[in-house]
């Protein structure tokens, strides 16, 4: 074993132990025992009107609230924070994220660093795969950054979400069975709780997706439940929004926007408890950083108007008929970046028309028990200690929440003068790993390759979309080998392919530079094949194999790799690194509606 392997397995060792024992995040952030914020202006989120006051944490709780002119001692060894003139906060709420390779930036840890400095303690990511739940988990638990809570993702075939995905991104389910089953699946990752794609309205700019019936969604939560799962729906129609009310769901996290909601609809979700994250900032018609306007059609942008003044007056109505107003933003969406878009819905909030306090209890309070996290969004006593220390009196001015000076995630300091973040904050990836020479030779029995990683599906995306079926088929000479079939869409670059992660989850990277290239066997019906190596940072190689009816193997050296363009982007090819990869990718192509099929096995490294 080499020095840089015995590394990496001392780390990973190290990593393991310090997750078990639930020590993680003390090691990477070296927190102090104790913290005492004395003489702020606090305003505790539980609907009391802001009132100055000292507040001592400890071991990453709030300990004692002194008010009145009693005044607090400070432990031995405690940060003692002069706060006066400040305003003390509940940490911020964004219910509604996606933490996609495909916005900017992309790193794990560069976006827990603008959360942070927005103030937002708490994040829900909708994006995530439930394979890359465990890494991304223990990525999270070896660097300062907000909670992340990861949401399972259920949705009908061709519905919003499963248009681009497989089932393992996405659980596809079309009958209250399928729904039982899918939640049960999803279960044994053990998601924080499950995003229900239930309404397929593209906003009258788009061909609609299909929609979640009541009877399927109402399994669905009924399952989800009885697992102590919540769950969220994204749903964008007044009519659909009762079908979510009446099935039960917990938070509708997009707003209605079609119309104006109805006294039926306001009944329904009180009846039902279902709180209204209206994720304004994704819908805005100029987009938070202000992308909107300049390449939109002028029909796209006068709908994009209409709904948004749609999404405002709605608000305003479920919150003054006593529903709960929560935050969420779909922040990594398009125009919609992290943190920045935070702070923006907290401003648009107020101007659908709550008060600035009211925008904050629904960012605070709300959020916390729409989310079933009953330990924050309040300053009292026992409660975790995520905190935001503004300048100003936000509760007036919602404007002065920018005002950023110090944010504490469970008692320990994040953001402000003095943070001192752990160097895996500045990182852009974790650590390469060491990979071992076969990837898959396709004899496990649960799916898995040879590297115990989840095998998945890709094809081209949207309604007119190539079915596939990729399985394990056995091999006339013995063993197994993965078969690929597809009936291709209509689309002149339509594809079915099927990836190889190379980490669990593809979050990691590996490190191949001691190999020379990739070894396997093919066989196949259509000579369009490729062979494909995705990188970090988008980054893809790609290389043109040929298929024959016969069995035979083929060695590609990875200087036969030729570098592709960014993906939905104009940029330089990239260059081959070597320690950077996470996938490979075996994908057909031909003309539209063609049949393709191909045969791969004994995939490895040389």
């Amino acid at each position: 074993m080499n020095g840089n392997n015995r590394r990496l397995r001392a780390l990973a060792a190290l990593t393991a132990l310090l997750l078990s024992t639930g020590q993680a995040c003390v090691a990477a952030t070296a927190a102090d025992t104790a913290l005492l914020i004395r003489d702020a202006m606090v305003f505790d989120g539980t609907g009391r009107p802001a009132y100055p006051a000292s507040v001592l944490v400890e071991d990453g709780k709030i300990a004692a609230i002194a008010t009145g002119g009693e005044r607090l001692a400070a432990p031995k060894g405690a940060r003692v924070v002069e706060a006066r003139g400040q305003a003390l906060l509940p940490g911020l709420f964004d219910l509604h994220t996606h933490w996609t390779p495909n916005a900017r930036p992309a790193e794990l840890p560069q976006i827990a660093n603008l959360y942070m400095a927005a103030g937002v303690t708490t994040v829900s990511d909708f994006h995530e795969p439930p394979e890359a739940y465990a890494p991304r988990r223990a990525w999270l638990a070896d660097i300062a950054a907000p909670d992340v809570k990861f949401a399972a993702r259920m949705s009908t075939p061709l519905g919003h979400g499963a248009d681009w995905g497989d089932e393992n991104t996405t659980r596809w389910v079309n009958s209250p069975e399928a729904a039982r089953a899918g939640v049960r699946a999803v279960a044994a990752y053990k998601p924080d709780f499950i995003k229900a794609f239930t309404d397929g309205w593209r906003y009258s700019n788009a061909a609609d997706n299909s929609s979640m019936d009541e009877e399927t969604l109402a399994a669905l939560v009924d399952e989800a439940h009885r697992h102590a799962l919540k769950v969220f729906t994204h749903t964008v129609m007044v009519k659909r929004g009762k079908v979510a009310a009446r099935a039960g769901v917990d938070v509708i996290a997009h707003s209605v926007q079609d119309m104006s909601v109805d006294e039926e609809l306001v009944r329904l979700m009180r009846e039902h408890g279902t709180a209204y994250a209206p994720s304004l900032a994704v819908y805005l018609p100029g987009r938070v950083d202000g992308s909107g306007k300049g390449g939109a059609r002028t029909e796209v942008l006068q709908q994009r108007e209409r709904n948004f003044a749609n999404a405002l007056h709605n608000v305003k109505v479920l919150h003054d008929a006593g529903i709960p107003v929560v935050v969420g933003t779909d922040a990594g969406m398009t125009g919609t970046p992290h943190g920045a878009s935070t702070l923006r819905e907290f401003e648009l909030l107020v101007d659908a028309g709550l008060t600035p306090a009211e925008a904050l209890v629904a960012g605070t309070a709300n959020s916390a028990r729409a989310l079933g996290v009953g330990d924050r969004g309040t300053i009292e006593v026992g409660k975790r200690a995520d905190l935001l220390l503004v300048k100003g009196r936000p509760w007036e001015r919602i404007g002065d929440i920018r005002n950023t000076e110090r944010v504490y995630v469970a008692g320990r300091q994040v953001h402000g003068k003095g943070t001192q973040l752990p160097a895996g904050n500045r990182a852009l990836s974790l650590p390469a790993q060491p990979v071992a020479a076969l990837v898959d030779d396709f004899e496990r029995a649960d799916g898995r390759t040879a590297l115990d990683t989840l095998r998945i599906d890709e094809a081209d995306g949207g309604n007119d979309r190539t079915v596939q079926v990729s399985e394990v088929i056995a091999r006339e000479a013995g063993g197994s080998a993965l078969s690929v079939q597809a009936r291709l869409s209509t689309k002149p670059d339509a594809y079915a392919a099927a990836i190889l992660p190379l980490s669990r989850g593809s979050v990691a990277p590996v490190d191949v530079r001691g190999y020379r290239g990739i070894r396997f066997e093919l066989r196949g019906g259509t000579p369009a094949l490729r062979l494909e190596v995705r990188a970090l940072d988008g980054r893809r190689f790609a290389v043109p194999v040929e298929a024959a009816p016969q069995w035979r193997t083929l060695e590609i050296p990875f200087s036969a790799l030729r570098g592709l363009p960014p993906y939905r982007a104009k940029g330089p090819l990239p260059e081959w690194k070597g320690d950077d990869v996470q996938q490979l990718v075996f994908s057909a192509g031909g003309a539209a509606g063609d049949k393709v099929w191909f045969e791969i096995d004994n995939v490895g490294f040389y």
